[in-house]
């Protein structure tokens, strides 16, 4: 009965293993608190950087 049972439960694993590999999380990529720091540092930076529209009249 061990026997069977231990087979049982690597077939199993192997199994879950496959699945979970389809499944692929929707949930967003976990930031460290110091790199969204050093993202939000950046970005204001990269504000300043983009050419503004010209608003045309005619």
């Amino acid at each position: 009965m061990n026997r069977k049972k231990k087979i049982y439960e690597t077939l199993k694993k192997k199994d879950k293993r496959a699945n979970a590999k389809l499944h692929k999380s929707n949930k967003p990529r976990y930031v460290s608190k110091a790199q969204r720091a050093a993202m939000q540092d950046q970005q204001p930076s990269d504000e300043h950087n983009t050419p503004q529209p010209l608003n045309e009249t005619n």
